[in-house]
């Protein structure tokens, strides 16, 4: 299963950008769908996730509040809108997924490393 980004692109502080990922073949049944993030030189960031199967959404401190992460069943797709952004939020972004879901209480949703698929970065650009 390959993942396929879209969106990004470059605004101004304070504006919105969304971004999309849908598997190229298949659904998301039962599996967990998240978004990372990366700037050069650094680590990759947790931003949100998403549980296909019952909608549990989880999201990083610096994006609570203002990212909000959904999907649609019917086209099969998790979404990403982003608002209030801010110069910080920079970076590569990320489309990623991991079969079965996400345990209730559990934590490593944050983890790079619990993700087994990952779609091609898009970069996002906030202007101050």
């Amino acid at each position: 299963v390959q993942l396929q980004a879209s969106g990004g692109g470059w605004v101004q502080a304070g504006g919105s950008l969304g971004l999309s990922c849908a598997p190229s073949e298949g659904t998301f049944r039962n599996w967990a769908v998240g978004w990372f993030r990366q700037v050069p030189g650094q680590e990759r960031e947790f931003v949100a996730t998403i549980t296909w199967d019952d909608g549990r959404t989880y999201y990083g401190d610096s994006v609570k509040g203002r990212f909000t992460i959904s999907r649609d069943r019917a086209k099969n797709t998790v979404y990403l809108q982003m608002n209030s952004l801010k110069p910080e939020d920079t970076a590569v972004y990320y489309c990623a997924a991991r079969p079965g879901g996400i345990a209730s209480g559990s934590y490593y949703y944050t983890l790079p490393s619990s993700y087994g698929y990952w779609g091609q970065g898009t970069q996002v650009t906030v202007s101050s």
